[in-house]
């Protein structure tokens, strides 16, 4: 499968540059990534990321890794095969959004990120802090007047106490989610 991705990702390539060489072209800014596969299998993942390297696309994701594998298999899968992705291009990893895991996967050389757990935690009115998580539909934050994480200079964290984010969630505000 990682060769028919490897194949698959080569007709993309060529489709990409016909696309963006037509004077009609609906998105010319539109990037390329290539995506690295192979499972948790190192020799895999490294002959996959050699072969996605050498069609010199506009960056490269590693691929795969957020659907329940221990995290010490992520940072050495990572770690196997950093070394293989160009240096001068975007490096991404695809679905992985912990702080503790985007820490560890930029010391490893990683760029980019996306995940839906900001989103769907700010959802449930649970933040992440410096001193941790945070559910700010506690009792306690109801007339708390510091900010939601005092040792952050966000915007957010500026302007709102966690009393006022607490009531937005209580009313049912969409505003609370944004600002979490």
């Amino acid at each position: 499968s990682s060769h028919r991705t490897v194949r698959w990702l080569e007709r993309c390539k060529a489709e990409h540059e016909r696309l963006k060489s037509e004077v009609l072209n609906t998105n010319p800014n539109q990037l390329l990534f290539g995506i690295n596969q192979g499972a948790t299998y190192l020799d895999l993942r490294v002959e996959n990321m050699k072969e996605i390297a050498e069609l010199d696309l506009d960056g490269y994701a590693i691929g795969g890794l957020a659907v329940g594998e221990p995290k010490e298999d992520m940072y050495r899968i990572i770690s196997a095969v950093e070394p293989y992705m160009p240096k001068d291009k975007p490096r991404y990893l695809m679905g992985v959004g912990t702080p503790g895991n985007i820490i560890e996967a930029v010391s490893r050389g990683v760029d980019l990120f996306d995940c839906v757990m900001p989103a769907r935690n700010a959802r449930h009115a649970h933040v992440f802090t410096w001193e941790g998580h945070r559910n700010m539909l506690n009792q306690k934050y109801e007339r708390d007047t510091r900010p939601l994480d005092e040792a952050c200079d966000c915007p957010t964290c500026r302007r709102h106490s966690r009393a006022y984010i607490r009531h937005l969630f209580v009313a049912e505000e969409m505003l609370a989610m944004r600002l979490c």
